[in-house]
């Protein structure tokens, strides 16, 4: 008898939480505020009250919160990222400046319209005392709130934007209080108006003026600089406000150059010709008789969304550091050529300072598998036509080698039951039949393509639609809304289970009436992936996900699309090892929301209750009906705007 020969099994490594992190590229984009632990959950870094750095799990928060009733969608605020960002961008310059032994000083401004969330900009202030960190505010509901959190006389307070004479009179009142106030000038008829309400106030104004370099920006934002820009004097005006000075006498007060080139520049490169443009229109405006003193380059530097440190626009080819002393030796190094003093440098990063201190996680509500998922194709219908037993004839004879035949194959005869059924001569079972029969054959062509070194072109699609949805309790409008404006890429991976295999290709759904309410593109090493991959969801779990980075605009741009309101709040840190959760905040409430479109939640009680006794008096109700449909109207009223367990 010969001897029965036992198939080899080949080991398949474990899946381990490292896989995970470098799968979802933690250790890319994190900066080191974020890590995968042991036990497969993602953990962000905090400060305990010994100093200590401590892991502290997402998971585990989210558990808390549940036990505490706070629903996802939850907005979690990391005071620590905040301090964080703040030194590390001061420090930076602070050793570029000993470094290249340069003359002057750094005095960085936060912008608060990046977000301006009070406890966001108490602790921005609160942080940046010691560096003489200020606040700049681009209009007059930022000006008031700003000149209430200024405590120091050293740190800056720039005012941007267009000024009425309220506007002007506040920042010229907040001069004569000791802040160190700068009116900037976007345009050349504020001029007059500025120096018009100083002299009725009996003040010598701090001035600036808003260059428009020809230099333009990069990324999303590259037209905030350059020739067409919105913002900014040209030189030609430039010169003319130095003129207007003159004349009055005033040309002392003109103290500030400031220039923006975007928001979010990727390139160094771009930094660099930016600011040796505006370096030189500086230094002769010095040699025109201003005393200036401040070089300001606004915002622009970027952060790693995608972690490739490269310049795509989601990423930067720089660190925080490289920035510094770039700028720091341009502007050293060209102003002792010319003779002209070390200007104090101010950079406005408002996104480097709040991106990463925020994270959004939700919880997954529904799932739809992708088509063709399932094991078996159905059966055809009897007497089905020729073009439905051509259909699952590709799907029976479909191999590697005529995959590309099958799949032409596939299409042709799909499309051809599509239009006999629109001319009556297929039933709607047999097209439903053939539907699945087609997305059979695209799950069974997914699968053989996932196994080759070279896929053809048109097959690529193939994989690209067949994708889950997975129904998330979020809104895309709301919470991320760059995502769906300008496609921001935003780092998005589970919470949990990341010792697991995440064995499903998903793309986000929000639980918005809207077919752009939608995550379907994510970081990857290569290129933008088009899918994100996922655990199945167990049902008796709640599976979170969080997208990491949303600190900086995603608060201040959010809308109420179908009147989803702003997710609950809490705030995170460390005390004695353990987390506290602080500036609680809930969420918007239906009523909350109704109130933003006019609507009175008195005055639509009364109408519900009158709707009710109606329908009692025509017998379509009983009155026990009518109460609980009340109570009901009136929790809905109360309750959250997201989806509740």
């Amino acid at each position: 008898m010969p001897a029965r020969h036992t198939p080899v099994k080949r080991k398949v490594r474990n899946w381990t939480p490292s896989d995970s992190a470098d799968m979802y590229g933690v250790d890319d984009w994190s900066n080191g505020y974020f890590t995968v632990t042991r036990s497969g959950e993602v953990a962000v870094q905090l400060e305990d009250t010994d100093g200590s750095k401590k892991a502290v799990s997402l998971h585990a928060m989210m558990k808390g919160l549940a036990e505490r009733g706070t629903d996802a969608p939850v907005l979690l605020r990391f005071r620590d990222l905040l301090r964080a960002r703040v030194t590390e961008l001061n420090e930076s310059f602070i050793k570029a400046i000993k470094e290249a032994g340069y003359q002057g000083h750094y005095r960085g401004v936060y912008p608060i319209k990046v977000n301006q969330q009070r406890q966001i900009v108490e602790e921005i202030v609160s942080c940046g005392k010691k560096y003489h960190y200020g606040l700049e505010a681009g209009s007059k509901p930022e000006l008031i709130a700003a000149m209430a959190q200024m405590k120091d006389r050293e740190a800056f307070l720039m005012c941007n934007g267009y000024k009425d004479d309220e506007f002007i009179d506040l920042a010229l009142m907040g001069q004569c209080m000791g802040l160190n106030i700068h009116l900037i000038l976007e345009m050349p008829n504020e001029l007059p108006a500025i120096l018009a309400r100083a002299e009725k106030l009996g003040i010598e104004p701090n001035l600036g003026v808003r260059v428009r370099l020809s230099a333009k920006g990069s990324g999303h934002w590259s037209e905030s600089a350059g020739d067409k820009s919105v913002f900014g004097l040209n030189t030609a005006q430039v010169i003319e406000v130095v003129d207007r000075l003159k004349a009055a006498g005033k040309l002392h007060c003109l103290k500030v150059l400031h220039y923006h080139q975007g928001s979010q520049i990727p390139n160094i490169s771009v930094v660099r010709e930016g600011l040796t443009e505006a370096c030189r229109m500086y230094i002769d405006l010095v040699r025109e008789g201003a005393p200036m003193g401040t070089l300001d380059m606004g915002g622009g530097l970027a952060v790693d969304y995608d972690g490739s440190q490269t310049n795509f626009h989601s990423s930067c080819n720089y660190t925080v550091q490289e920035y510094a002393r770039d700028i720091v030796e341009i502007v050293g190094e060209m102003c002792t050529k010319n003779e002209v003093p070390h200007p104090t440098l101010v950079t406005e990063s408002g996104r480097a300072v709040s991106a990463y201190h925020a994270v959004l996680v939700f919880n997954v509500l529904d799932v739809t598998t992708a088509p063709g998922a399932d094991a078996t194709a159905p059966e055809l219908p009897k007497n089905c036509g020729e073009v439905l037993k051509a259909l699952d004839e590709t799907r029976r004879i479909l191999t590697r080698k005529n995959i590309q035949e099958c799949y032409n194959d596939a299409n042709y005869y799909r499309d051809q039951l599509r239009m006999q059924f629109f001319y009556g001569n297929v039933s709607l079972r047999e097209r439903g039949v053939g539907e699945a029969i087609y997305w059979h054959i695209m799950g069974m062509i997914a699968h053989r393509i996932a196994e080759m070194s070279e896929i053809p072109e048109d097959l690529k699609e193939v994989s690209d639609n067949m994708v889950d949805f997975y129904y998330s309790n979020f809104s895309l409008f709301q919470s991320l809304p760059d995502s769906w404006a300008i496609d921001q890429l935003f780092p998005v991976m589970p919470i949990q289970r990341l010792a697991e295999r995440p064995t499903q290709k998903t793309v986000l759904v929000d639980i918005t009436c809207d077919c752009d309410g939608k995550i379907d593109h994510f970081i990857d090493r290569e290129d933008v992936a088009k899918s994100l991959p996922l655990h199945e969801v167990d049902p008796d779990e709640n599976y979170y996900i969080a997208v990491f980075m949303v600190g900086a605009y995603q608060e201040t741009l959010g809308d109420i699309h179908n009147l989803l309101g702003d997710t609950n709040v809490v705030s995170v840190h460390l005390e004695n090892g353990r987390p506290v959760y602080t500036d609680e905040e809930e969420g918007d409430c239906v009523a909350d929301v109704l109130s933003y479109v006019k609507y009175d939640a008195k005055e639509l009680v009364s109408k519900f209750r009158a709707l009710a006794e109606q329908a009692v008096e025509e017998g379509l109700i009983t009155p026990s009906r009518r109460r609980a449909a009340l109570e009901a109207y009136r929790d809905g009223l109360n309750g959250y705007t997201y989806y509740e367990l």
